[in-house]
């Protein structure tokens, strides 16, 4: 297990992070992805942890709650040294039935934050996340509560997931301004079937320094190896009741004919090759995996050893491609003349 560096701070987290959505089980979105229990939570987070993973992402609204809750006892069970894991979670969602049960007003931060850390039994969040852009909320209003819970002790570290790029570098800027703050993360979807983020966020993370988070890295399952273009996997399997995220079908099925024959000539599975790919983009900080078995965990875990050549990358990157876009096309287009200039003085 390699550790990466965190954004633009000294904290280390593991190239894997593990993902608690399949905690719980409550209510009825998320039965559908997983309902383990107390004694499955701790077999899997004792699996990562032992496997060298110190990095665990949960929310408030997983399984209504409870995923905290168990992800809290678990590492209570399991005797963890605090300071042996990064605990991360979100704020955003709805948590009640009020009306200002939900978004990234300073009262719901302020709320979130301490039902949270009740249901964690922790005394501090590692990573405090916005799990989602609030048009409701001023984000000036939004970073200052969040640069109180800095303040206090109450969280170590801010980020941020599913925003698009000009509102993470609104955000920034913001921060600077006024010094608070700043978000060191981003929590996003990026798969091969899924590259859709290269077109602005990922040049934008690279400029900015800020560290990527990858959730889905499986596309929800669909890369996972149980999918042909022949049929459906078996019933019960997660895109069988939940198909999320969206995919262009026939762009992913290309990626998995592909993963396929190298996986098959390496000796892994297509969900090791898939993780792997992620694994070696200079972007991703650390991929989320989630596990209802410990033998996926495992699966997913030996992924961290699969290496891809150059020219392994580049067929993936081939069929993978994401056609054209503007102003994507004009920018590659009109800056060749300095890239050939700068790629000449390199050489020098």
């Amino acid at each position: 297990m390699r550790y990466r560096n965190f954004g633009n701070t000294g904290l280390f987290v593991s190239e894997l992070c593990l993902g608690t959505m399949t905690f719980g089980g409550e209510g009825e979105l998320w039965s559908k992805i997983g309902d383990l229990q107390q004694s499955d939570a701790d077999a899997l987070i004792g699996r990562a942890l032992d496997a060298g993973i110190n990095f665990i992402d949960t929310a408030d609204v997983y399984s209504e709650g409870l995923s905290e809750t168990m992800t809290g006892q678990a590492l209570k069970n399991l005797k963890v040294p605090r300071d042996d894991v990064v605990v991360a979670t979100k704020v955003f969602g709805d948590t009640g039935q009020g009306v200002n049960a939900r978004g990234l007003s300073r009262y719901h931060v302020m709320e979130g934050v301490k039902a949270s850390l009740k249901r964690m039994q922790l005394d501090h969040i590692d990573l405090y996340q916005v799990h989602g852009f609030d048009p409701a909320t001023p984000i000036e209003e939004t970073l200052s509560a969040l640069d109180t819970l800095v303040q206090h002790g109450h969280v170590r570290y801010i980020g941020v997931s599913n925003w698009a790029a000009w509102q993470i570098v609104k955000a920034q800027g913001i921060a600077e301004r006024k010094g608070l703050n700043k978000f060191q993360s981003l929590q996003a979807y990026y798969t091969l079937a899924g590259r859709d983020l290269e077109r602005e966020i990922v040049p934008m993370l690279q400029s900015e320094g800020l560290g990527l988070m990858v959730w889905s890295p499986l596309a929800g399952g669909l890369l996972s190896g149980k999918y042909t273009r022949e049929g459906q996997a078996e019933a019960g399997s997660r895109r069988a009741v939940f198909d999320f995220p969206p995919v262009e079908m026939e762009r992913a099925y290309d990626c998995i004919d592909t993963m396929r024959s190298m996986a098959e000539a390496k000796g892994v599975s297509v969900a090791q090759i898939a993780l792997a790919w992620l694994l070696h983009q200079q972007a991703v900080t650390s991929v989320i995996v989630g596990a209802k078995r410990i033998e996926q965990l495992d699966d997913n875990i030996a992924a961290t050893q699969v290496s891809l050549s150059d020219d392994e990358l580049a067929e993936l990157d081939r069929v993978s491609q994401l056609p054209p876009e503007y102003p994507g096309w004009m920018l590659e287009r009109q800056g060749e003349y300095r890239r050939e200039q700068l790629r000449a003085s390199a050489k020098r």
